[in-house]
């Protein structure tokens, strides 16, 4: 009888432990850039570092980067240069890829190509990029025909199917035409946690604040549910809906 409990123990304890691995071995953490000899050619070549130069020139698919895709942008920033042993100084160098990045589309199949291979054994890091990718492409609540053939090189490339990223654009087109809600000018101004008397400064600050905290983090993302980018949208869809609201009322 002990003996059966010890083998039902040691099973119970491997299945744990391959649960634990299973859940964690697709996820980023800081231990795993402890040692990453940071130079801006390094990052870039590095598989965050890729990822952000997609993410540049899917940002930039449609001609600009609005004010929405340079908040999510700069919080992604944050996001993963806060990884990093000196994140202002990746952050920095973040920056200067991305913006280095969005004026080259020439280059999007190499990066595509050198971040699959990058990656290549780990298809739960991909698909989340992807799915980061394509959420971003809809955060302004249209998907212009550049930023549909560039999300296609992209999925290709990575190794996805077109009936496989069809059902991921799917999936997202409905979170953003079901997240925006209407209201009035008065629950715009409460949703940001101000009145009508606020500058139009201090608007911006506080829009700029909710984001911050809302926003879809691609590193929260790698080891989340699917439900993950799917609320993280909605909320920052109606922040970005009650702040385009006030603008207007004031004719910013």
């Amino acid at each position: 009888m002990t003996q059966i409990l010890i083998l039902v123990l040691v099973i119970a304890l491997f299945y744990w432990l391959s649960r634990s691995f299973s859940k964690n071995q697709h996820t980023y953490t800081k231990n795993q850039f402890a040692g990453f000899k940071l130079t801006k050619d390094a990052l870039a070549h590095s598989e965050l570092g890729l990822f952000v130069a997609l993410a540049a020139k899917v940002a930039k698919a449609d001609g600009r980067v609005d004010e929405l895709e340079a908040e999510l942008v700069s919080n992604m920033f944050a996001d993963i240069s806060a990884l990093f042993p000196n994140p202002e100084a990746t952050k920095k160098m973040l920056k200067e890829i991305f913006d280095e990045e969005k004026n080259a589309p020439h280059n999007l199949d190499l990066v595509a190509q050198a971040l699959y291979k990058a990656l290549e054994k780990d298809i739960h890091k991909r698909q989340k990029m992807v799915e980061f990718l394509v959420n971003l492409t809809y955060i302004d609540g249209t998907l212009s025909q550049s930023e549909e053939e560039m999300l296609h090189r992209i999925a290709y490339h990575l190794g996805f199917s077109e009936q496989e990223l069809k059902t991921m654009m799917e999936r997202f087109g409905s979170y953003h035409r079901n997240s925006v809600k209407e209201s009035s000018i008065d629950q715009a101004y409460t949703l940001l946690g101000i009145t009508a008397e606020a500058t139009n400064d201090e608007v911006k600050k506080a829009y700029r604040a909710l984001v911050r905290e809302y926003h879809p983090d691609i590193i929260k993302s790698q080891g989340a549910s699917d439900e993950y980018l799917k609320e993280a949208t909605e909320k920052v869809q109606n922040i970005n809906a009650a702040y385009e609201m006030i603008k207007k009322s004031r004719g910013i």
